[in-house]
């Protein structure tokens, strides 16, 4: 799978902009502000219909217009698809493949897998049970359709109860429809429990064997899925937290509240790990995921670096860049020294200043 072009108007700071990747390594280097990210903002844009950095539509529009249009041209197994995104200030996106517009965004997942990591990317172990749980739905919502419906439905379903939670503090009668969303949050959060179950346990042994060897065989990591209640259980656990819920008006068991377990030789890391070991576990984190959507799609992702490699020591680099050279790699930087001394593989520069990219050909 590849990106073969990407075409932006009013994309963030980019009031027009073409560019054409190499199947192989791209970088795009030049000083901090310079809209290097918001290319690879919009890439991921293409492949979720949602930015990285939980932006709005609106806010990725560039100043003054109304509209953005990203196009961008990807390749997979043999077979071109355009992604046209419409971005609107004032109304909800407008998307279609190979010009067919569609109505559900979904429809758009799984045409262009993306694994992306920036440095926000390394505090994923030590950050919030949330980030770890977003990590789990996006790979999986890329990957499994089933569990994109699952995961909309049961996130419907959640707002709904919470705010019939809500509404019931003020008028007690309503106790009675409680049951009927009840059923429906059982019903999609024990599918969603389930996969997750299944996908952690193929996220672990893949993790284990590459961790051990960045670490010269002195750490063996294990990632355990921590389900706040098994799927067997949801509905008994649903049901007893059902006073404190309205106490609360809010859902206090269930899916949204799950977690990953990083050990290390036994030990918890989200808690007791150094801050390496931390970086370390998270390079081996985006590795694994490479490996699991190779395995699971029988094809390459695309892997967007966001100026990830000037938070990683030389040898975590090392391990990172000569990982990623059979597949087709999108890299911001703020220079190239690291990839001319380490006589890197690269097979296009784009060199991007005050929002204009040109392509260098003397690297």
């Amino acid at each position: 799978m590849i990106i073969k072009s990407v075409s932006l108007n009013n994309f963030r700071n980019y009031e027009h902009l073409d560019l054409n990747f190499d199947t192989g390594t791209n970088i795009l280097f030049g000083d901090n502000a310079q809209g290097k990210t918001n290319i690879l903002e919009s890439l991921y844009v293409s492949g979720t219909t949602k930015s990285h950095k939980g932006s709005k539509d609106k806010e990725m529009i560039r100043f003054e217009e109304d509209e953005a249009h990203i196009q961008t041209v990807v390749e997979k197994k043999g077979i071109e698809y355009q992604l046209d995104l419409h971005l609107k200030k004032n109304r909800s996106k407008g998307i279609a493949i190979n010009k067919i517009p569609i109505k559900k965004a979904s429809e758009l997942f799984g045409i262009l897998n993306i694994v992306f990591f920036s440095p926000e990317d390394l505090s994923i172990i030590k950050n919030g049970p949330s980030e770890r749980r977003r990590f789990l739905d996006f790979e999986l919502c890329q990957l499994d359709k089933i569990y994109l419906y699952n995961l909309t439905k049961y996130n419907k379903v959640l707002m709904q109860r919470n705010r019939l939670l809500k509404e019931i503090s003020f008028r007690p009668d309503l106790k009675s429809t409680l049951p009927v969303w009840n059923e429906q949050l059982i019903q999609y959060g024990e599918k969603i429990i389930s996969r997750r179950k299944l996908f952690s346990e193929e996220l672990n042994e893949i993790i284990y064997e590459i961790h051990k060897e960045i670490t010269g065989n002195k750490e063996e990591l294990i990632l355990t899925y921590e389900p706040d209640t098994d799927e067997s259980t949801f509905k008994d656990a649903l049901d007893a937290a059902c006073v404190r819920d309205m106490k609360l008006c809010s859902t206090s068991v269930g899916p949204h509240r799950d977690d990953l377990l990083f050990q290390i030789n036994g030990t918890d890391i989200r808690k007791y790990g150094s801050q390496g070991q931390q970086r370390t576990c998270a390079l081996s984190l985006k590795l694994s995921e490479i490996e699991l959507v190779k395995k699971t799609i029988h094809d390459t992702p695309v892997l967007l670096l966001d100026d990830v490699l000037s938070e990683l020591d030389s040898s975590r680099q090392n391990y990172l860049l000569n990982g990623i050279h059979s597949i087709q790699t999108i890299i911001t930087c703020t220079g190239l020294d690291e990839f001319v001394k380490n006589r890197f593989e690269i097979n296009k520069v784009f060199q991007v200043k005050e929002g204009i990219v040109t392509v260098k050909s003397d690297i």
